[in-house]
């Protein structure tokens, strides 16, 4: 049998960029507008934010998915605390950052989870490159898992190095009861 269309239906073309134009750059962020066609072929427009520090690596960052082991005590997510301006208030978030030049997502993922949470650790798994909020923005990411032994000496009172400017609390959760304590936290 014949593959036909319905009469009705609209002609399908392919979508791409037509062109991108500047509207707003600062250090961290561009803002652009973007002109594309869409599949009917018609030329539409998006406002879009862009990473101003993308400079060839895979992804822009990394999310750590930090996993706290000790021995007789259940397993923890290791979370930070941040007041957030963008959403005016706090905001629960794995720990994250941005990749530095000539950095691995992994190097980055230990990197940035000792400067946020004072922790050391292993990386269990990374996963590929992955988009944020892509109804916005082109960020990316790699979810890094980065299994950390609590009962090391460098891990039972951990110091967090965080850089000028940056506030954030550390939050420790039992893997098996997260979502019940999260309600209770925010």
């Amino acid at each position: 049998m014949e593959n036909q269309q319905p009469v009705d239906s609209p002609r399908k073309t392919k979508q791409f960029i037509i062109s991108e134009e500047l509207i707003a750059e600062g250090k961290w962020v561009k803002f652009e507008k973007t002109t594309y066609m869409d599949p009917t072929g018609k030329t539409r427009t998006w406002e879009t934010v862009k990473r101003a520090t993308r400079k060839g690596q895979s992804a822009d960052g990394v999310t750590i998915i930090p996993v706290l082991q000790r021995t007789l005590h259940y397993e923890c997510i290791v979370l930070v605390k941040q007041f957030r301006p963008p959403m005016g208030s706090y905001c629960l978030e794995f720990p994250a950052g941005l990749i530095d030049d000539n950095e691995s997502p992994e190097a980055a993922a230990l990197r940035e989870l000792e400067e946020e949470t004072g922790y050391k650790g292993d990386i269990a798994e990374c996963s590929p490159v992955i988009c944020m909020d892509p109804g916005l923005s082109n960020c990316t990411t790699h979810i890094v898992t980065v299994t950390i032994n609590g009962d090391e000496a460098e891990n039972v009172r951990p110091k967090a190095k965080l850089g000028d400017g940056e506030f954030m609390e550390v939050i420790s959760l039992p893997k098996n009861d997260l979502m019940n304590r999260l309600e209770g936290i925010l």
